[in-house]
């Protein structure tokens, strides 16, 4: 029997989804779908690999190509996703897989390769190097969708902050538009001194994953949106992914709120487990999740470099991004909102 690479295409999509699904790490971040995503939302080319063995699949390897002369060149497993990295059923498939991408990388004149993996899966193999712990994960079990349950789950001071936005009459919409979920996001992000992602990225997950994704506007009692979110589900588990929010949402603690009712929502329709997503360690939304009850389960992203080239360091938190975040921040929203895209789409 002979290891054979392949490129996913539209017509082994069922195999590589149905090798996901069947793997101890295989996340929804894994799911084919993601190629067609970031190919059409954001532009990037995704050369999703597979081993096969005498006709069936023995591993994957989600791939994007960021190429950007402001943010470096880079091979990546995966862009936009909290998890990724390759999925395999032995170390052949493993190696041959590597050896497949890392061709692809130097095709490109490409020195990194970065790997989102939830675990090392690299440990001892030549070539590759930890970037050490600088995330963490948040997933819990859903033991209950009862409210009162549910609330005894939660420590005590933040279940304190949920019971009084519970009191605050606020109501959650579970169908908005695309655009109305975006607006906040965008509004949120530009707060925070980041480029918001293209418009173009959710709607074509909406389009991608028509039953998978979830959406949430929160109102105030006279009707205004406050806060929005945009969920994956799969499987056993829901994933709030995107969350925006205008100045009043603090206010009204409506991101509690909003989180509270996806738990509700999600334990409703029997989903199991809540992935609170990534998080940089000692930031205010790694605090936040703590403060839900939730263990961070660090994450260690690993990286294979050629000679010379050194790992991008994209983070906001970045002491060479600081004066770009105080000026993002001053920006009018609809100039953020256009420029943005442009910038995100290698940010993710």
């Amino acid at each position: 029997m002979t290891l054979v690479i392949k490129h996913l295409t539209d017509e082994n999509v069922a195999a590589w989804d149905a090798y996901v699904a069947g793997h101890a790490d295989g996340t929804f971040c894994h799911r084919a779908g993601w190629k067609f995503v970031v190919e059409a939302g954001a532009g990037h080319q995704c050369p999703y690999l597979y081993a096969e063995e005498d006709g069936e699949v023995k591993g994957v390897l989600p791939l994007t190509l960021r190429r950007s002369a402001l943010f470096g060149n880079a091979l990546v497993s995966s862009m936009f996703a909290v998890y990724g990295g390759g999925l395999y059923s032995n170390d052949a498939a493993r190696d041959a897989l590597d050896a497949a991408a890392w061709q692809i990388a130097e095709g490109a004149g490409i020195g990194v390769f970065e790997s989102r993996t939830m675990k090392p899966e690299h440990c001892g193999v030549d070539g590759w190097s930890s970037a050490g712990v600088k995330a963490a994960t948040f997933i819990r079990d859903l033991e209950s969708s009862d409210e009162d349950e549910l609330l005894l789950t939660i420590p005590r001071k933040q279940r304190a902050v949920v019971r009084k936005s519970l009191k605050a009459e606020l109501t959650c919409d579970w169908a908005p538009k695309v655009s109305e979920v975006y607006a906040l996001y965008a509004e949120s992000v530009r707060n925070l001194g980041t480029p918001v992602f293209p418009r173009a990225l959710f709607e074509a997950f909406a389009r991608e994953f028509p039953d998978n994704h979830l959406l949430q506007l929160i109102k105030t009692p006279d009707g205004k949106p406050v806060a929005s979110l945009f969920s994956f589900y799969d499987a056993d588990t829901v994933l709030p992914y995107y969350a925006g929010g205008t100045p009043d949402a603090r206010r009204y603690s409506a991101h509690d709120f909003m989180y509270f009712e996806l738990m509700k929502h999600a334990a409703a329709q029997g989903i199991k487990r809540f992935d609170f997503g990534r998080s940089k360690v000692d930031t205010g939304p790694y605090a936040f999740k703590k403060n839900w009850g939730f263990e961070p389960m660090p994450l260690e992203y690993e990286y294979k470099l050629a000679e010379g080239a050194e790992l991008p360091d994209l983070s906001p938190q970045s002491g060479k991004y600081a004066a770009l975040v105080k000026v993002w921040k001053r920006l009018p929203l609809p100039v953020a909102n256009w420029l943005g895209p442009m910038l995100a789409r290698h940010l993710g």
